[in-house]
């Protein structure tokens, strides 16, 4: 019996974590939104909405909160899924550039007329900076407990500019759907964070 009730908890946290992270790509495929634009500016959008599902799973993985992996491979995971949202970010921003360079240069020096572009910003730079950090962790010389500081804090950072740039964009995303990712990714960071508090990365 106990088994049971466990395999069909870890069915429905899995389950949670996949709507979560579909159900507002698959909206945004199917919004009016998308009628008349270029196919580049629709997969500069489609980047970000990705990188906003991926960015659930990296607390999730990091933290160990995925039921059925274990820490190792959950680890891996996270290093896995973090070069997809690199990946991510860049097909954003990239296509973005394309369709309007003036308007993301102006995001890129902070002056842009539109707060929401320098909130995503902020994140791209957190997760690139982030990123750097990982690629170069035995060369930069930190030490364990100050790298794992860091690259904590960058993972707030990237949370907050995240959130609150998806939540002040009115896209193809679901307002609900979007509502309820950034809401998932905060208290799945909130979560890692307790969890990973007194335990080495």
């Amino acid at each position: 019996m106990r088994v049971d009730t466990s395999r069909r908890r870890v069915a429905m946290i899995w389950a949670v974590v996949a709507i979560a992270t579909v159900v507002p790509v698959v909206i945004a495929v199917t919004s009016p939104l998308l009628a008349w634009r270029s196919p580049v500016y629709i997969a500069a959008g489609f980047g970000g909405i990705v990188a906003m599902s991926v960015l659930l799973l990296q607390p999730l993985l990091a933290g160990g909160l995925l039921p059925g992996l274990s820490i190792k491979h959950a680890r891996s995971t996270h290093r896995w899924t973090g070069t997809l949202l690199v990946l991510a970010i860049a097909i954003h921003v990239i296509g973005l550039w394309i369709t309007s360079p003036p308007d993301v240069v102006d995001a890129l020096l902070l002056v842009s007329a539109t707060p929401f572009s320098i909130w995503g910003v902020v994140a791209m730079w957190s997760v690139l900076i982030s990123a750097c950090l990982v690629l170069f962790r035995r060369k930069s010389g930190m030490r364990v407990t100050a790298w794992r500081l860091t690259h904590r804090f960058l993972g707030v950072v990237t949370v907050a500019g995240s959130v609150v740039h998806a939540m002040m964009i009115e896209g193809a995303m679901g307002t609900v759907s979007k509502a309820v990712l950034c809401a998932m990714v905060v208290i799945a960071t909130g979560l890692a964070l307790w969890q990973l508090r007194n335990k080495p990365r």
